[in-house]
C-alpha cells in the first residue's frame, strides 16, 4: 500500500533523453549542478493586483503569496520544474511542495523555521492564500512545528551519532527509503524553495541548493526598488521593479526549457488576475 502511495506523489520519468539520462552519473549532486540567473519584473500591475485582493478581503496578502501561486502556475504549465534527482535517476511529482523560511517575528533574536505548503499545480490564487497563511499561523500561534520538534529531538544526539543518522538518512533517500515523517516534515524535500529578501530591505541572494533532499529550485527576490526611465514621447516616469534570483539545477531540463519557463513566468506576473482562476489546462510531464 505504502509502494502504491509513493507512485501516484512521485514518478520516474522514463522517456527522458539518453544525454539527460546519463548527466546525473557525471554531476552526482546539486552544487555541483547548480545555474543562477538574476532578473526583474515591472512592480506596477502585481502591487494593482494586490492592493486588490486586500480589498476583497485578503488582507493579509503579499508579494511572497503572489510569487508562490505565479511559480505554481508556472509548474501548471512547465512540469519539467517539479522533476528532481535522487538515486541518479530523474523523477516527478505529482503536486508542488514549496518551502519558505519563516520568523515569529522580525528581531535578531526571534528563532527562524521553515513550513511547507502542498499545492495542486492547478491551485488559485485563493487557494495558495489558504495553503500558505494556515501554515504560517500555525507556526507564529504554535512555535516548534513539526520540523522544530524532529531537530530538536536530533540535536540531542551525540555528535558522532546526528552525523550517523544523517549519512543513514541520505543513504535511504538515495533508494527511495526515506522515513515518511522525516520526508513530510524535511524542508529539503519540496519542489522548490523561495525567500524574500523583501522585508530585510536588501537584494536577492543566490542560495545554493542542498545536497540532501530532493530540491531542485531555490527562487530568491528582494526589496522593491524605483528607477526614473524615461518613455516613448520623453518624459520621465518614476517605475517599480523587483529583482529576484534562480539558482536551478541543471540535471531536471535543459537551458532551453529554462528560458521558456522564464518567459512564462514574466508573462504570468504582467497578468496576476489570470491567478484567480484555474488554469485551462494542466499540462502533464512526459512519462
Amino acid at each position: 500500500m505504502a509502494k502504491k502511495q509513493k507512485e501516484k506523489e512521485f514518478r520516474r520519468v522514463r522517456t527522458i533523453p539518453p544525454m539527460a539520462a546519463v548527466v546525473p552519473f557525471i554531476m552526482v549532486n546539486r552544487t555541483g549542478s547548480q545555474n543562477f540567473i538574476r532578473d526583474s519584473f515591472d512592480v506596477e500591475k502585481l502591487e494593482q493586483y494586490i492592493k486588490e485582493k486586500k480589498a476583497e478581503g485578503m488582507t493579509d496578502i503579499s508579494m511572497m503569496h503572489v510569487m508562490i501561486a505565479a511559480y505554481v502556475r508556472l509548474v501548471s504549465q512547465r512540469p519539467a520544474l517539479n522533476r528532481f534527482i535522487r538515486g541518479q535517476r530523474v523523477w516527478t511529482r505529482k503536486h508542488v511542495e514549496v518551502s519558505l523560511s519563516i520568523k515569529k517575528e522580525m528581531t535578531l533574536e526571534s528563532p527562524d523555521t521553515c513550513v511547507k505548503a502542498l499545492l495542486a499545480p492547478g491551485a488559485t490564487m485563493k487557494e495558495v492564500y489558504d495553503a500558505v497563511n494556515q501554515e504560517i499561523v500555525n507556526y507564529r500561534n504554535d512555535p516548534g512545528g513539526d520540523f522544530d520538534n524532529v531537530a530538536a529531538f536530533i540535536n540531542h544526539f551525540p555528535a558522532l551519532f546526528f552525523k550517523f543518522f544523517v549519512w543513514t538518512m541520505k543513504t535511504l533517500d538515495y533508494f527511495g527509503l526515506m522515513p515518511k515523517l522525516i520526508a513530510r516534515v524535511s524542508p529539503f524535500h519540496c519542489s522548490y524553495f523561495i525567500t524574500s529578501m523583501g522585508s530585510l530591505g536588501i537584494p536577492p541572494i543566490y542560495h545554493h541548493l542542498y545536497d540532501f533532499g530532493t530540491c531542485p529550485v531555490f527562487f530568491a527576490f528582494g526589496a522593491k526598488r524605483r528607477v526614473y526611465e524615461p518613455e516613448a514621447d520623453g518624459a520621465i516616469k518614476k517605475k517599480g521593479y523587483l529583482d529576484f534570483t534562480f539558482v536551478l539545477d541543471e540535471r531536471i531540463c535543459d537551458g532551453y526549457y529554462y528560458a521558456s519557463a522564464l518567459r512564462q513566468l514574466k508573462l504570468i506576473v504582467r497578468n496576476p488576475w489570470q491567478l484567480d482562476t484555474p488554469p485551462e489546462t494542466v499540462v502533464e510531464d512526459i512519462p
